[in-house]
């Protein structure tokens, strides 16, 4: 009886184990889908707080804090100039816009499109040199994960006015 009692033990000492392992495993897999679920809307809202943030930068004139927000591969593509590659050529180009005048943007986020990887931005753009609209144009940004937030990886934009 002794022997049956041990073996019986162990049974249920392995089955529970084995339940307690299979339980473990189904609550990392479901951990697992939910960190890595992407969602659309909670991506668009992060990048409309991103722009309120670069339109802040602009107004601060801070061209260190703008570059910050590209990608360290990031290329800005303006209309009527070459592109512009990296963080560091990109800080100098934005401190050229602003010695040239440029004190303000308003972004106005239309449309965004995309996945985890790689999330596509369309919309208006109102750039400013005091108190005067300088500039009415379009803009695509692709934006990409780095360091956890998602950034500027490629920023085109191009004006709405008919060429000279």
């Amino acid at each position: 009886m002794k022997k049956m009692n041990k073996y019986l033990f162990s049974a249920v000492a392995g089955l529970f184990f084995v339940a307690t392992l299979n339980s473990c495993t189904q609550n990392a897999t479901e951990l697992d889908e939910t960190v890595t679920e992407f969602n659309l809307e909670t991506a668009k809202a992060e990048i409309e707080e991103a722009n309120k943030n670069f339109m802040a930068l602009v107004a601060a004139g801070d061209s260190v804090g703008l570059a910050n927000a590209y990608t360290a591969d990031a290329k800005l593509m303006s209309g009527g100039a070459p592109s512009v590659i990296g963080k560091a050529n990109i800080q100098s180009a934005i401190r050229g816009m602003f010695e040239s005048g440029l004190t303000g943007i308003d972004l106005r986020l239309e449309n965004v499109y995309g996945t985890e990887d790689l999330i596509a931005e369309e919309g208006e753009l109102t750039l400013y040199a005091g108190d005067n609209v300088i500039g009415e144009e379009k803009y695509i940004v692709l934006w990409k994960k780095e360091d956890g937030k998602w950034k500027l990886f490629r920023d085109i934009f191009n004006s709405n006015m008919p060429s000279e």
